[in-house]
């Protein structure tokens, strides 16, 4: 199984900004937990806080190269509407992760404008959200 992880913007100072919401896990440590607990899974990580990077990124994964997408698109998820299109455009499941309960932060923030064309979201769970989106995606391709 090969999946996209996508981070978005500021993600990559985790460990080191507002370690009062976010932890102080590092965006290198979430990788690798992710490539410890599934060593079968052929990972492909990827960050950036440029907007048509993260355009651009996902549209690698229009034409079946992988079997998943989870992204974080971080302040993005609040108003990119082109990384909703594109997210809409992708073949395979897409799963919206956020290490913070955006729901529980500033009204802005409760909304998402990319997690309408995502199968799911996951929010809240610090690092342990990007676990949760890879297992929802083993789940979806066994029952398939």
């Amino acid at each position: 199984m090969k999946i996209l992880v996508i981070h978005g913007p500021n993600l990559n100072l985790l460990g080191r900004r507002e370690k009062e919401i976010y932890g102080d896990v590092t965006l290198d440590e979430i990788n690798e937990t992710l490539k410890r607990r599934f060593p079968k899974i052929n990972f492909h990580f990827f960050q950036s806080n440029t907007e048509g990077e993260i355009i651009d990124e996902l549209h690698t994964a229009i034409d079946g190269d992988y079997e998943g997408v989870i992204i974080n698109p971080a302040a993005y998820s609040h108003y990119s509407y082109a990384i909703r299109d594109a997210i809409a455009a992708v073949t395979c499941p897409v799963i919206e992760v956020h290490i913070s309960n955006t729901h529980r932060r500033e009204g802005f923030r409760s909304h998402s404008v990319t997690a309408g064309t995502c199968a799911g979201q996951i929010v809240g769970f610090g690092e342990l959200s990007y676990v949760l989106a890879v297992d929802v995606l083993l789940h979806k391709k066994n029952k398939h």
